[in-house]
């Protein structure tokens, strides 16, 4: 289980380390180099455009990966999925400016953003099926949650790489080509990880699936016949998640830079130190999930999403770096509690021969309604001299909407022997 849990864990590391760095450029220079034509903020606005267009494709990667993963296994998946997302990672690094090309520059950002979007649709099924499906019941949630620590350490080394470069270059050097070393560093990131992947096996309830014939013969049909009403539910809820995450990782980078002329080094140092203390307490929260349920602690989660958004607006506008740091903090550990045990739950409510497709489309369904959005919404909302109360209300109400989704999901934490001994 080590060994897997790690594989998932570098793998998913490496893919939203892709994700992550083209989010983080876009708030800082695909603005003015991509649409120069455009005033600051509509070039901002545009730039989270293509940002917003990888979450779009995912669900689209998530039906092709999902049908790959249902019917030939889920192994295949993790080597596809990483390699699209790595060379479009990659390509990016290497599309010429607006000032060469002309319209055709943001034309090719749009396509590689597509293409990064359709490979990480499909990474997050399969990584999260390849531990959940070898894991026993009583600890599937702490060894689900290794893929869900994978995109803390995404987001720390794509805004690492950004920072040393920030700090290492002058303001111009950034502009004309240092923007560009966090996209070509993904191919090594890729490499490795797909050697990683390299001794993995297919897990148990797959097979037993091939060998019965029991396999879906199309699973996309079979999920929105039999399951329509559970993607629904799952999409609403987890779209909290997604809106807050990148309210603070990518929207709170463009605030805190433009608005509020906080330096660069300093709101990629709060965030990330923010990220990192996520990321760490993620298997802590999933082995609570594994002791108390899944459905209550993502209903905890979700409340304290609800109550904590409207201070941390408040302390993000102070611009002090320790108080934009807790407002940061604060926010995340509500999101963790939540998706620290997603990983395990929403395989858990599927039936393995639907698994990888139901599960994958109902997270990045979550991913268009609140991720994608989230960044153009927020940068809109945030308007005028005082604190943005507009986009903390905009995440609340976005958070009330989760909330009552997972108040209609069921609880799925199996009950083991032990567990029910002790409840003798």
């Amino acid at each position: 289980m080590a060994r897997l849990a790690a594989a998932s864990l570098a793998g998913t590391a490496v893919e939203f380390y892709d994700f992550f760095v083209y989010g983080t450029a876009a708030a800082l220079v695909l603005g003015p180099l991509f649409f120069p034509t455009f005033s600051p903020v509509a070039g901002t606005l545009a730039a989270f455009g293509t940002f917003a267009v990888g979450f779009v494709s995912r669900p689209l990667g998530s039906v092709l990966f999902g049908h790959i993963g249902d019917r030939h296994g889920r192994r295949p998946v993790l080597f596809a999925s990483l390699l699209m997302t790595g060379l479009a990672t990659v390509a990016v690094g290497f599309v010429p400016t607006y000032a060469s090309i002309g319209v055709a520059a943001p034309v090719l950002l749009l396509v590689l953003r597509f293409l990064q979007g359709l490979g990480l649709g499909g990474e997050w099924g399969g990584a999260v099926l390849l531990t959940a499906e070898h894991a026993p019941a009583g600890r599937r949630g702490l060894w689900a949650s290794f893929p869900q620590v994978g995109p803390a350490v995404g987001f720390l080394l794509a805004n690492g790489v950004m920072l040393v470069l920030s700090v290492g270059l002058s303001d111009a050097q950034f502009q004309e080509w240092g923007w560009r070393v966090p996209f070509w560093v993904a191919g090594v990131l890729a490499a490795g990880g797909l050697l990683l992947r390299g001794s993995l096996t297919e897990t148990p309830q797959f097979r037993e699936l091939a060998e019965s014939g029991q396999r879906a013969s199309v699973p996309l049909a079979e999920v929105m016949r039999g399951h329509w009403r559970l993607v629904l539910l799952t999409a609403g809820a987890l779209a909290v998640g997604y809106a807050v995450f990148y309210a603070v990782s990518t929207w709170a980078l463009s605030y805190g830079t433009e608005r509020l002329g906080v330096s660069r080094t300093v709101m990629l140092t709060c965030i990330m130190a923010a990220v990192a203390v996520k990321g760490a307490v993620t298997p802590l929260v999933a082995m609570l999930g594994d002791r108390y349920g899944r459905r209550p602690l993502c209903l905890t989660g979700c409340s304290a999403v609800a109550l904590w958004m409207f201070p941390m607006a408040g302390l993000l506008h102070t611009a002090q770096p320790l108080l934009m740091f807790l407002g940061c903090l604060g926010a995340l550990l509500g999101f963790i509690t939540m998706f620290a045990v997603v990983a395990a739950y929403l395989p858990e409510l599927y039936e393995p021969q639907v698994r990888c497709t139901g599960a994958a489309v109902g997270y990045n369904l979550a991913g268009v309604l609140g991720g994608a959005l989230t960044p153009i919404v927020a940068t809109e909302l945030a308007g005028g001299e005082g604190p943005p109360w507009g986009v903390a209300a905009y995440l609340t109400a976005v958070a009330l909407l989760s909330l009552g989704c997972f108040a209609l999901l069921p609880e799925t934490r199996p009950v083991t022997a032990a567990a029910e001994s002790a409840a003798a």
